[in-house]
């Protein structure tokens, strides 16, 4: 049996160019990615990612567009499944009070079920790609990049 992992992820930049990215900790394992996460059974792309949104952060969004869709084999860090990540630019709706750390992995709160994260704002100009601990997330950067200067923020 082959196993497929499908994830969705949001690309956030603010009013002031900052780009919201997220560090987490699960199964001893640290790493930086976009916030976002897995597909359940039934739901689409983009309840997936307004619903992880919501969970992670308090944020309503808006899906602005598409970024990026995996086109290479990506193996989970996880277990046995193949990873398939969909990366979409999106727009906060409404106002939130999330704990912005200034410091990589800078864990404070209890962990939600083994789960560690921590919220971080990085000026789109100085995020690179080797910042994201995946390659699917660092190819996706690269790609918003190609068209961050065309496409409103």
């Amino acid at each position: 049996m082959y196993l497929f992992n499908v994830r969705v992820y949001g690309i956030l930049v603010n009013e002031r160019g900052e780009v919201l990215i997220s560090d987490e900790r699960t199964e001893n394992v640290s790493f930086t990615k976009f916030p976002g996460g897995g597909l359940e059974y039934g739901e689409g792309l983009l309840d997936a990612l307004k619903r992880e949104y919501q969970e992670e952060t308090g944020m309503e969004i808006e899906v602005v567009r598409h970024i990026y869709t995996t086109d290479f084999w990506e193996k989970s860090s996880f277990n046995e499944s193949q990873i398939i990540s969909i990366y979409y630019q999106v727009r906060c709706l409404n106002e939130v009070d999330l704990k912005i750390r200034t410091e990589v992995f800078d864990f404070r709160e209890e962990s939600i079920e083994g789960k560690l994260q921590s919220f971080r704002l990085i000026p789109l100009k100085v995020l690179q790609a080797k910042d994201f601990t995946f390659k699917t997330d660092q190819v996706a950067w690269l790609e918003f990049l190609k068209v961050a200067d065309k496409i409103k923020l």
